[in-house]
């Protein structure tokens, strides 16, 4: 029966085998990631291996039809994770500590791209053009997985406000370097390895990604006009969706990757503006999305390849992608070493911030699809197979990197049993206890020769905190 039902769908019209198929996309997506969330793993892990699943490898159920005929869905998909990324850009929010935490992220983004880069051209001799895109794509960290063992452990400090800010900002280093990676590597393809570099073809994609940025800067002013605070959630919804979309498309007429711009977008938007909530409606919006992304992804992933061996050397993709595993971790960990020393920071900082820097996978997949159609061939291929395999290793051992550097740099209470953070509610409570026990404390201390005047303002005042603990009870209760 499950094989009819294959073959059905298989041969079924265009129409419902698109919408069956992505309605087996998402609930697949979703029934993994409750066996993944057991495993304290992130969603995106699920997503990728539920394409895995479902793809050709095993039971077959989505038809490679649908997997051409959504070849929009990189696009949108992160064009919602780069609009995203720009909100973090206040220019309030970067003039105090931004000058560090840039430094930090750039040392460590740009020495893992550099390691990747010699071990993959000048060790494995890949071709340079592969070789410049893989190296920029080394430079992008997933937050998710780092995010998620920050709430469960309640970690705070020094230590986790300098990660957070250095994942925000490490993947908009990832999408400048990958942009100019893509123009020197579609240079170099029409240049030809041996006869060098023609300027024109470097120059002429850099000022199309500089057209990009100022007409993404543009659209994040004509947002403002059309979303003013008056209008409802909605059409802000729908207003916004439609440039992201429109956006998308004139980027795609132009070949250019449409990233910086929506990046742009954001940060003019959250500037002029100072609203965060549109990028929370679009936060909600987005998820199916992303999920849909992601599992196509896995789809895509041809398990065969890693047995292969890429056309470049004749280095078998296998052995590619575990070089490339291993020489990341050395990159980003030595990178955030060098620019925390740099930046003075301190000694726990400075040796384990790298640790948690080891997780790859949205932003990384995404650029792996952008680069895999643009490059096109076996070489698209190995890049998007190399990515895909070294991500779902990354985000399984990437939580357990995490939680060691968080331990290790004395960031959280490993005796708390990594309880979830203290919600605002039950910090209030806490506060009101501690003052009831001290001002206890200081009864018992006062001298013994006048208890009535000695006690009867700390009695008082043991009341009053009574009727604030009351009165949070009361408040707790109704909010329940």
């Amino acid at each position: 029966m499950f094989a009819r039902f294959v073959s059905l769908l298989q041969g079924g019209s265009s129409a419902s085998t698109i919408v069956i198929s992505v309605a087996i996309m998402l609930l697949c997506g979703f029934a993994l990631t409750r066996i993944t969330k057991l495993l304290k793993l992130p969603n995106v892990t699920a997503y990728i291996i539920t394409g895995i699943l479902i793809g050709p490898y095993c039971f077959n159920l989505v038809p490679e039809s649908v997997v051409s005929n959504t070849s929009f869905l990189p696009d949108i998909a992160l064009a919602f994770i780069a609009f995203s990324t720009g909100q973090f850009f206040r220019l309030n929010a970067l003039k105090g500590n931004g000058m560090k935490v840039l430094i930090i992220t750039v040392a460590e983004a740009c020495v893992a791209s550099i390691f990747v880069f010699i071990a993959v051209y000048y060790v494995l001799k890949m071709d340079l053009a592969f070789s410049v895109v893989l190296a920029a794509l080394a430079s992008a960290t997933a937050p998710a997985s780092t995010m998620m063992t920050i709430r469960q452990t309640g970690a705070r400090g020094d230590f986790v406000n300098t990660l957070l800010q250095v994942v925000a900002l490490d993947d908009v280093v990832g999408l400048l370097a990958y942009s100019i990676a893509i123009s020197l590597a579609l240079a170099s393809s029409i240049s030809g390895s041996s006869s060098g570099f023609d300027f024109a073809n470097v120059i002429l994609p850099l000022l199309m990604n500089i057209a990009c940025v100022i007409l993404g800067a543009l659209s994040g002013v004509l947002l403002k006009i059309l979303i003013p605070e008056k209008r409802s959630k909605d059409n802000k919804l729908i207003i916004s969706v439609a440039i992201l979309f429109g956006f998308c498309g004139v980027c795609q007429i132009l070949g250019v990757s449409p990233l910086l711009g929506c990046m742009f977008m954001a940060t003019v938007y959250v500037n002029i503006t100072d609203d965060d909530k549109l990028f929370k409606q679009l936060n909600n919006f987005s998820p199916p999305i992303l999920l849909l992304f992601f599992v196509r992804s896995g789809v895509g992933f041809e398990l065969n390849a890693l047995s292969g061996s890429h056309n470049s050397g004749g280095t078998s993709l296998l052995m590619l992608g575990i070089v490339y595993f291993l020489v990341r971790i050395a990159g980003k960990y030595a990178g955030a070493f060098i620019g925390c020393f740099a930046t003075h920071k301190d000694k726990l900082v400075r040796n384990y911030l790298g640790l948690a820097l080891i997780p790859q996978a949205g932003v990384a997949i995404g650029l792996a699809e952008l680069g895999a159609r643009t490059l096109g061939g076996d070489m698209g291929s190995a890049l998007r197979t190399v990515i895909l395999a070294s991500s779902v290793l990354y985000e399984l051992i990437g939580p357990a990197c995490a939680k060691l550097s968080l331990s290790l740099s004395h960031s959280y209470d490993e005796n708390m049993n990594e309880e979830p953070a203290v919600k605002p509610e039950d910090e209030d409570k806490m506060i009101v206890n501690l003052l009831i026990e001290r001002i206890r404390e200081i009864q018992r201390e006062l001298p013994q020769h006048s208890p009535v005047m000695a006690t009867e303002p700390v009695n008082n005042k043991i009341k009053g905190m009574h009727t604030i603990q009351r009165h949070f009870h009361t408040n707790n209760a109704n909010y329940h």
